[in-house]
């Protein structure tokens, strides 16, 4: 493992490895899970009328499993096996954007993607960024960015009437997993507190 990983996350080893002895077998490592679990926005200034449902969000490959990922070099990535997303970052990123958005009162309802009710409006997200990097050995980042989109519901055929990407690189100084997984959710917070504004500032098209 390189210096700049062992930045990242403390491993624990020593509770992770057995010292091998003949007759006795090696337990399964214990692995370390967490949750992106963001601050919901303070309540907008304006709420847009009709109801909006959290629709997709699609997290780029390289991202959208589990384990987290962390970036050693410019072409270089890693997984850390020890250390994971309770809930796959698709999901875990959508229902709480609903709970945030809900929260801050942005729309007149706000459902999540589960939610089995026709909406006026729906908010797909892509994720393209959602890792570690480490090239600042000094100085590791928790990076994430996210690109929604709203659109009129029509039938789940609507095109985007508004977009726009947001992104956070937020240091932390520790090297532990808890420490990583802190700054990613200051992250999501920074981008939702962000979202929230936008959303009710930007003018819709009447229905």
């Amino acid at each position: 493992m390189t210096v700049s990983r062992r930045r990242f996350v403390h491993l624990a080893a020593a509770s992770a490895a057995v010292v091998a002895v003949a007759g006795c077998s090696r337990p399964a490592p214990v692995k370390g899970t967490y949750i992106l679990e963001p601050a919901l926005p303070p309540v907008v200034a304006r709420t847009q009328p009709g109801l909006l449902r959290v629709g997709s969000v699609t997290v780029a490959a390289p991202y959208r499993g589990r384990t987290f990922v962390y970036r050693e070099t410019d072409l270089k990535f890693e997984t850390d096996y020890y250390h994971e997303f309770l809930v796959a970052p698709a999901a875990n990123i959508a229902e709480a954007t609903a709970r945030a958005l809900a929260a801050a009162k942005v729309f007149a309802s706000v459902v999540p993607p589960s939610a089995q009710v026709e909406p006026d409006w729906v908010l797909d997200g892509f994720v393209d960024a959602l890792y570690g990097d480490g090239r600042v050995e000094a100085k590791p980042l928790a990076i994430l960015r996210i690109t929604w989109f709203l659109r009129p519901y029509a039938g789940e055929a609507g095109v985007p009437t508004w977009s726009r990407a947001y992104e956070r690189a937020i240091p932390f100084a520790s090297g532990s997993a808890a420490a990583y997984i802190e700054a990613q959710n200051k992250a999501f917070s920074g981008i939702l507190a962000e979202l929230a504004h936008d959303l009710a500032a930007v003018t819709l098209p009447v229905a």
